[in-house]
């Protein structure tokens, strides 16, 4: 389990990434909320993309339950950030930031999504970081491919937002 943020440095806390769609159904949005409550209740940050939809209902509930949140945003102004966010990184280089949330998250989980939380799901299985998935993409390997039979993970599904939480966690070894 991670160190609640305040307890000691955030910089040794968990960083959990959620990632979804900028507009969020509203069941999409209640798990995201849950999500982020789960996270702050774990000790962990939220790294999110900082704007609407899945980030800000995971921010909102990772704030509603005393936790600490960042957004790593696409364009250059701060402002654009959801209200939710307490620490915000305006990066301007677009849906290229997709990969700073990656790098900076030890593990992720996908709420939904589009093509741009595909390409998070992607990035994050590509550098060997947990991808804990709630109602988004499945995804699995060709047949024939190489690295099919590898028992390399693919997405984790997990049943509900507290199972989404503790197995990133448990994956990360956090």
């Amino acid at each position: 389990m991670g160190v609640r943020p305040g307890s000691e440095s955030i910089g040794s806390a968990a960083y959990i990434a959620v990632i979804g769609s900028t507009v969020a159904t509203d069941q999409q949005a209640r798990i995201a909320e849950a999500v982020g409550a789960e996270i702050a209740h774990a000790g962990a940050v939220l790294v999110c993309g900082g704007l609407g939809g899945v980030m800000e209902a995971a921010c909102k509930g990772a704030k509603s339950a005393g936790g600490t949140t960042l957004g790593i945003l696409p364009g250059h102004d701060r402002r654009d950030a959801n209200k939710f966010v307490d620490l915000i990184v305006a990066t301007g280089i677009g849906e290229s930031r997709n990969a700073v949330i990656v790098a900076t998250a030890d593990g992720l989980i996908a709420v939904g999504g589009e093509y741009g939380t595909l390409s998070e799901i992607a990035l994050g299985l590509r550098a060997g970081k947990p991808v804990v998935g709630l109602a988004t993409w499945e995804l699995k390997r060709p047949t024939g491919d190489a690295f099919a039979d590898s028992g390399a993970e693919g997405i984790v599904t997990a049943s509900d937002p507290h199972d989404a939480v503790q197995t990133v966690l448990r994956l990360t070894g956090s």
